[in-house]
């Protein structure tokens, strides 16, 4: 990595840690039960105090909302919801005031269905936006076009009785996937980007990456030998196909190069989510290898229910095999996965397992990705049927509850109603496990998950080893995660027990008389030359 403070400076994002807000639960300033632009902009203060880089805000562009934001209807303006451009521009002015970046996502696959674009192309199979989507004819016994399947349960072709033809949606019926093979449809999808970038954006967080193409040929998908990373096991069928045809094909690298020379105008960043996929690690190489391409991807890998050192040691080493030129990601919760503390606690404590993963994560070679709430050491809500808002929930319940778990309010304050979230009804309801961690009484309080995140990422963002440098993974026994970070100016060992019992690990002789990272180091001691680890216990030590 280069000295020279202006390259530095360009490559911010190498390392970086951003803070993801989902705006409907984060702050709501309007009493209507809605978070909102104006909310977050009131609680800069709280995410800069954390130690965190940037903010990547969820869909906040005009919609339906039927999957919440995720169904976009104008990509140029503010859901009234949220508040207005005035409001956005106010939020990245005082933002960039605090020396906070601002990462928005695009949801750039599919629209809503009552987007202007998808009325005039469903209007007539001759109008100037007919190949702006994804278009079939049925098969001669009228059935669909082929055998491909939606994200959300049952086929990704639906009858549109206007064209008297099917229309693809990978997702819900009413977000149809748009035609990226035209390119009318690129220029347009380039354009409404380049609205935001002279807003002063810092760049985009772009949803279902690998979902912008189709196979031409409409060929159907063979049956899966594997169940991908982010299905809902057995409950939905969308696993049971290797998609080798409705997403993650090659045309898709030439509009990423056109996306970058987007950025690269503007001095902007992606990262890239590379969704429900079997060779997703390839696929993240493909998509970062070379100056050419996105800044960072990341997948599900980590997302998901696996928790062992052979699974941290073997996604992170696929990657850095696979992309000897990329730079990952990685992110333990987001906005569509159940709460990393309630999938990895299992026996052991939540508050110790959340103190655990902000530390292996911020060890990790990577940018970083935080959800809201996680630094509270938050828990997956429990909600009943009738309070679920989430149509991929609502489909399966309740073998598969939806995401709204991980969507409730964030508590501000256990003190006022609503622990502080909204004066009004709050759209899902507040959790009761949440409001003794709510944030201002994890302010105050002696050895908080709070205050750990603080802590942990000063530590990070004081290390350009941490932040940059090589990573190599060291044998260990069973619980045991070992690997040493280095660059040219030193090199740092990370030792992490996963279980739930205490174990002794030796300390490579090259390592002797290392010194412990305070701020990284937890239930551990020496004896005898050897760590001794508590369970959940982790030690950084430099040399």
């Amino acid at each position: 990595m280069s000295n020279n403070p202006s390259e530095i400076s360009a490559n911010w994002w190498r390392g970086a840690t951003l803070y993801q807000v989902y705006p409907r639960s984060f702050q709501d300033t309007n009493a209507d039960g809605i978070g909102d632009l104006n909310g977050i902009t009131a609680r800069l203060d709280e995410i800069k105090a954390l130690g965190v880089d940037g903010l990547w805000i969820s869909p906040f562009f005009k919609s339906p909302m039927k999957d919440f934001g995720y169904d976009v209807s104008d990509y140029c303006e503010v859901d009234p919801m949220f508040g207005s451009l005035e409001d956005f521009d106010v939020l990245v002015s005082a933002a960039h005031d605090k020396g906070l970046k601002i990462i928005i996502d695009q949801v750039l696959s599919h629209t809503a269905d009552v987007h202007p674009w998808f009325k005039q192309s469903r209007s007539s199979r001759d109008n100037d936006k007919a190949d702006w989507y994804v278009w079939a004819e049925p098969k001669d016994d009228g059935t669909p076009p082929n055998n491909w399947l939606s994200v959300f349960g049952g086929s990704s072709w639906e009858w549109d009785s206007r064209r008297r033809q099917y229309y693809m949606h990978n997702f819900l019926t009413s977000q149809p996937d748009l035609n990226f093979h035209n390119a009318d449809v690129q220029d347009a999808i380039l354009a409404s980007s380049r609205f935001w970038l002279e807003r002063g954006v810092d760049g985009f967080r772009l949803d279902t990456i690998n979902y912008y193409f189709h196979d031409k040929k409409l060929r159907s998908n063979p049956a899966a030998t594997t169940t991908g990373a982010n299905t809902v096991p057995d409950v939905n069928p969308y696993g049971r196909q290797k998609h080798n045809y409705d997403k993650t094909q090659p045309e898709n690298i030439g509009f990423l190069k056109r996306f970058r020379q987007l950025l690269n105008e503007f001095g902007a960043v992606a990262v890239g989510e590379v969704g429900d996929e079997e060779r997703s690690l390839q696929t993240m190489a493909d998509y970062t290898s070379g100056p050419d391409m996105l800044q960072m991807c990341y997948s599900f890998e980590l997302l998901g229910p696996a928790f062992s050192p052979e699974h941290i040691r073997n996604t992170v080493d696929g990657f850095n095999t696979v992309a000897t030129q990329g730079w990952p990601c990685w992110a333990f919760s987001n906005h569509d996965v159940e709460r990393h503390v309630s999938r990895w606690s299992g026996t052991n404590d939540s508050q110790e397992t959340a103190k655990f993963c902000i530390a292996l994560l911020a060890s990790l070679r990577g940018s970083l990705c935080l959800y809201q709430g996680e630094e509270l050491g938050l828990t997956e809500s429990v909600l009943t049927f009738e309070e679920l808002q989430d149509p991929y929930g609502i489909r399966f319940w309740p073998d598969f509850k939806g995401r709204d778990g991980c969507r409730t309010p964030y508590p501000w304050d256990r003190k006022e109603p609503n622990a502080g979230f909204t004066e009004g009804k709050p759209w899902l309801p507040v959790s009761e496990e949440h409001l003794a961690h709510s944030y201002v009484q994890e302010a105050h309080e002696a050895g908080s998950v709070l205050g750990h995140y603080r802590t942990i990422l000063k530590a990070r963002n004081a290390s350009e080893i941490l932040l940059r440098g090589d990573i190599k993974f060291l044998e260990s026994t069973k619980d045991i995660l070992v690997f040493e970070r280095a660059n040219d100016e030193g090199r740092i060992l990370c030792v992490f027990n996963f279980g739930s019992k205490p174990v002794t690990q030796a300390i490579a002789e090259d390592f002797a008389g290392a010194k412990f990272i305070d701020s990284f180091t937890r239930g551990v001691s020496v004896k005898n030359g050897n760590l001794e680890l508590d369970a959940l216990g982790f030690a950084l030590l430099s040399i």
